[in-house]
């Protein structure tokens, strides 16, 4: 029960093992060997592991439900593009499946910039964080305000935000210009909105 648990979670979250590991410090090879069922971390890391996949740990271990619905503020809207990020909007509340909810917010998609994956009017469920680990997908300012929902790549001493579709170029930072960047949180999910 407790691999595939993880193994799930670890997906609806976002996390690669590469992802998930860093976020532990632990190998990439520890969190292989958890989701096979060869072997299962300590209690102190099951603590950290269920704190860092917004869940329980009796629910890692088999134990009653994930995590009790509640509402999330629904912010305003962020351009799959490179434009505004409209920050302070109040469209009401949806329901989200997450241990602390004033760690949470969703935003609305606008733009075809990560498509054929996240389309125009999407919900992205963000979690308040002030960093991303290189290839997590996150929501970041950079400049006066402008806002985009992008892939995060750390390489050297540049951060490249990467869209999905083809047809967009990536946005290359760095230098100063890194100064400017502020991250907004980490998308845990996508729900497309009928």
């Amino acid at each position: 029960m407790f691999k595939q648990r993880l193994k799930e979670l670890r997906n609806q979250r976002g996390y690669t093992q590469v992802g998930l590991s860093r976020a532990l410090g632990v190998s990439q090879q520890a969190v292989g060997k958890w989701e096979t069922g060869r072997c299962t971390p300590d209690p102190q890391m099951l603590t950290r592991l269920a704190a860092t996949l917004d869940t329980t740990v009796d629910y890692l271990l088999g134990g009653g439900n994930v995590l009790a619905e509640c509402m999330v503020p629904v912010l305003g809207t962020v351009k799959a593009g490179f434009g505004a990020l409209a920050f302070e909007e109040d469209y009401g509340s949806e329901p989200a499946n997450v241990k602390d909810p004033s760690q949470y917010f969703y935003l609305i998609v606008r733009g075809d910039s990560m498509e054929p994956r996240i389309h125009d009017g999407d919900l992205a469920l963000v979690r308040r964080q002030p960093t991303l680990e290189s290839g997590e997908l996150g929501v970041v300012v950079y400049g006066e305000g402008e806002g985009t929902l992008k892939k995060y790549i750390r390489q050297g001493q540049a951060v490249i935000l990467q869209p999905f579709n083809p047809a967009y170029k990536s946005q290359v930072i760095a230098g100063a210009d890194l100064e400017q960047l502020h991250i907004a949180g980490r998308v845990v999910e996508t729900k497309t909105k009928w």
